[in-house]
């Protein structure tokens, strides 16, 4: 079934006519809320690295990563390497959890080498498995902030603290689409087939599986669109392999249910419309608190607050509405 695609670039707009669609759409951070987070310095780990990537002197900073998962590894050594001081690396994930991971690397032996030279660059940075921020503190900035690990809690002085609670993949334009969703991102079938005619997904969009994986399901998307089934099929073992270890992967890093209770009923939730946890707990899902709040509504159009309601609440959204990234009037208009 044939469509359009109208493109917004800077020397103007375009249509693209095409029989086949494969989105891959990727993922975004997930970043949950704790008193102090809309302070300034207070980043996403990925934002912070952007932001390094970008010219941003980090030299000489006091930098501490918290979060989950293997992002604040490679943040925290791209930090070290550009003149950082990494305070320590605060893993909310249980000690016991990532040893069987860890274990487990010896069938991945790619993925072994990775983390050893990962680790080895990251020597003499604490890494503190069973941790998690509490709050952030400061005054006009960031000054420090309040961690907790096991029983105890501390006061940790950094300049910047950059959190990541793993990614949430992005589903706006397969929803607009009308594509239908199973529990972890786009349905697909072994062909990256959606459930619209002409449509496949691949990567991100259709469950977090890191990069590999994400290689693999669009070489099978691509061929399949081409009528390449044949070579389709030659890549469902390397995605069956790659998938288990993203399934591992997501057992170990796996948030814990202490997250939930960090934010407080008077923490902000959603920051482009100043909306509480309190405020938003209070309606019975995403429909009433956008209507009674205007949680979600602001210019993140919800990236930000909806991974961290739906991780905290157990909401998804129920609708999306285009434009699904702002756009020019006139590329709407399709002048």
């Amino acid at each position: 079934m044939p469509g359009t695609l109208a493109i917004e670039q800077f020397e103007g707009n375009r249509e693209i006519a095409y029989r086949n669609l494969i989105l891959a759409t990727g993922a975004r951070e997930r970043f949950l809320p704790f008193p102090g987070w809309t302070l300034p310095n207070v980043m996403g780990a990925g934002g912070l690295q952007a932001l390094a990537k970008s010219g941003f002197d980090i030299a000489g900073k006091l930098v501490v990563v918290a979060g989950s998962g293997p992002l604040l590894l490679a943040v925290a050594k791209y930090m070290r390497d550009h003149g950082a001081r990494v305070r320590l690396i605060a893993e909310q994930a249980p000690q016991s959890a990532l040893l069987r991971f860890g274990m487990g690397l010896a069938g991945h032996p790619g993925k072994l080498l990775q983390a050893i030279q990962l680790w080895a660059g990251l020597l003499g940075t604490p890494y503190l498995t069973d941790c998690w921020p509490l709050a952030a503190m400061g005054t006009e900035k960031l000054e420090s902030v309040m961690l907790r690990r096991a029983s105890k809690t501390w006061s940790e002085p950094c300049d910047y603290l950059a959190c990541g609670f793993g990614l949430v993949p992005n589903l706006e334009l397969a929803a607009l689409l009308g594509c239908s969703m199973s529990a972890t991102g786009v349905a697909v079938d072994e062909y990256q087939r959606t459930s619209v005619e002409g449509i496949y997904s691949a990567g991100e969009a259709t469950g977090i599986g890191g990069l590999e994986l994400s290689l693999v399901e669009g070489e099978i998307a691509g061929f399949a669109a081409a009528g390449s089934v044949r070579e389709a099929q030659s890549r469902f073992a390397a995605r069956a392999s790659r998938r288990r270890f993203a399934d591992a992967l997501e057992r170990a890093f796996a948030l814990r249910d202490e997250l939930k209770h960090v934010a407080q009923d008077d923490t902000l939730v959603c920051r482009c419309e100043d909306v509480s946890l309190g405020r938003v707990r209070a309606c019975s899902g995403w429909r009433e608190a956008k209507l009674q709040t205007r949680c979600g509504m602001g210019p993140c159009q919800g990236r930000v607050c909806g991974g961290a309601v739906e991780f905290l609440l157990g909401w998804k959204s129920e609708s999306v509405r285009p434009p699904v990234f702002p756009a020019r009037i006139g590329s709407l208009a399709r002048e």
